[in-house]
């Protein structure tokens, strides 16, 4: 169903000789196109190669022929597959992916298939394989079940409780009392907080094996996290992250076990990165707060510790668009982010670069995936959509 063409560009994407330490250095995986190519995620096999999955068709929600692609840098051939799929629900619209390699050296991929062409009618699916290192095609599914989302102890009054932490005293205007008399009124029905909720960016699994999966929903435009002890026999979730428009969750954990969410800002102004904190191992989270530097005008993220302890942040640096991607790093568990580089850093209205991806890779280098969308065409450039990846050191960055 899919069209791709242009595959003999994607043996020259690198240079010969591999990935290059202290430059950028990347390129599209397949050739840019009018189709619908967005919310990647990329991790690193054991074997070295590099996975990547987005979902792609006509749109997002609103059409069915929506599906999870993906495609293999193989190492051993220094070029990308030619995609090939992932999931498919037919006649379901498949958004919204992300995977993981957990301890065992299964690879999970978790995405959410939408109901009824809206975003509160997804259902969240995880699929599981062994046999993913192949040097061409889809990996080999050994298991594929729905996570159905039930929360523990009394949800309406977690979210009417978290409601009153965040707000305060404050005096609402009408738009705003509207807002929390809609979602205090969607938390009293089973059936919508039990939908719609589904991923993001890449879910964190601590030393012991429990693995957090951030999960949000934009019909109540807040957050929470799964968890799993029994790599995915059983599910419990964590209580509501509310902070009136916090979604999308990505985590790094401090050095004291604290495990710290970024997320993306859909609420009213300044246009932040919002944050909150678990010390139990995500199951319970502070209020919400503004980030005081990193802006977020309004689209995803990831916020990663590397093996060393530094942490590193991929965002859209920019309040009035996606139009630059930044990364910055930090050398004290984000307190402070000392250190910026773009990775685009076009005029508004050139294009969109954004879903960022982030790994460290076993060689210590950094490897991104993001949404690459030309709007308007410049220096030769075509106008389409493509998935874009790049690799870089953590001393390109500092500017070594």
């Amino acid at each position: 169903m899919k069209r791709y063409t242009a595959f003999a560009l994607l043996g020259v994407l690198f240079a010969a000789n591999g990935f290059a330490n202290d430059v950028v250095d990347g390129g599209l995986l397949f050739p840019l196109e009018s189709w619908h190519n967005h919310g990647s995620c990329i991790v690193e096999c054991p074997n070295g190669d590099l996975l990547v999955c987005w979902f792609h068709g006509s749109g997002e929600r609103r059409e069915d022929d929506v599906e999870i692609l993906g495609a293999r840098w193989v190492k051993a051939k220094q070029q990308w597959t030619k995609p090939f799929p992932m999931a498919d629900t037919p006649g379901f619209p498949d958004t919204n992916c992300c995977m993981i390699i957990d301890q065992q050296e299964t690879l999970w991929l978790l995405w959410p298939t939408i109901q009824a062409n809206t975003w509160e009618s997804a259902l969240m699916k995880v699929k599981k394989s062994t046999n993913y290192m192949m040097p061409q095609g889809p990996p080999k599914w050994d298991v594929m079940r729905v996570m159905h989302v039930k929360h523990a102890g009394d949800f309406p009054a977690q979210v009417k409780a978290k409601l009153a932490e965040q707000l305060g005293n404050q005096q609402l205007d009408g738009r705003a009392q509207r807002w929390v008399d809609h979602v205090l009124q969607q938390a009293e029905d089973k059936l919508t907080r039990r939908l719609g909720w589904f991923t993001r960016a890449h879910p964190l699994i601590l030393e012991d094996g429990r693995m957090l999966v951030g999960l949000y929903s934009d019909g109540f435009s807040f957050s929470l996290v799964g968890i799993t002890d029994d790599l995915g026999k059983t599910w419990t979730y964590s209580e509501p992250i509310v902070g009136g428009g916090n979604i999308q969750p990505s985590f790094a954990r401090r050095q004291d076990g604290t495990i710290v969410a970024y997320m993306r800002d859909n609420g009213p102004p300044p246009e932040r990165v919002l944050v909150s904190e678990s010390k139990d191992r995500g199951e319970t989270w502070s209020k919400v707060y503004d980030h005081p530097t990193l802006v977020n005008p309004g689209s995803g993220l990831e916020l990663m510790r590397m093996t060393d302890g530094d942490w590193i942040c991929i965002y859209n640096d920019r309040p009035d668009g996606r139009h630059s991607l930044a990364v910055s790093l930090s050398d004290d568990e984000g307190k402070t982010w000392k250190w910026t580089r773009h990775l685009e850093n076009r005029k508004a209205g050139q294009g969109q670069f954004h879903y960022p991806s982030i790994i460290e890779s076993r060689d210590g280098k950094l490897h991104t995936t993001y949404s690459y969308f030309i709007s308007t065409p410049h220096n030769g450039e075509e106008k389409g959509k493509s998935i874009r990846h790049t690799t870089f050191s953590k001393d390109w960055i500092r500017g070594e």
